[in-house]
């Protein structure tokens, strides 16, 4: 019976866990990007900007400076209300007063 030193197992373990991570993070990461101005208040993914600290803090539908993730390729053709439309940048719009 071959018995493999702790430091060893521990070692492979971490290549096996930073190789399962290589493969799977690019392609989550090529399908979503950040789409600003789309989510309803409370609803933002993050940076909901001044005033706001993360996930669910914007304070206004459609607030122009919070973004979500959406799928790659539809933000800006997203059909929102009152010809509003979703940006890759934070917009000047639909800010909390």
């Amino acid at each position: 019976m071959t018995t493999y030193p702790l430091k060893s197992l521990a070692v492979a373990s971490a290549v096996a866990a930073a190789l399962a991570m290589q493969t799977a993070t690019p392609a989550a990461a090529d399908e979503k990007e950040k789409c600003y101005g789309v989510s309803l208040a409370g609803q933002n993914d993050c940076a909901a900007g001044p005033g706001t600290t993360c996930a669910g803090t914007s304070t206004v539908d459609y607030q122009g400076n919070a973004w979500t993730l959406v799928p790659k390729g539809t933000c800006t053709t997203m059909e929102l209300p009152e010809g509003r439309k979703g940006s890759l940048e934070a917009l000047d719009r639909d800010l909390p007063g």
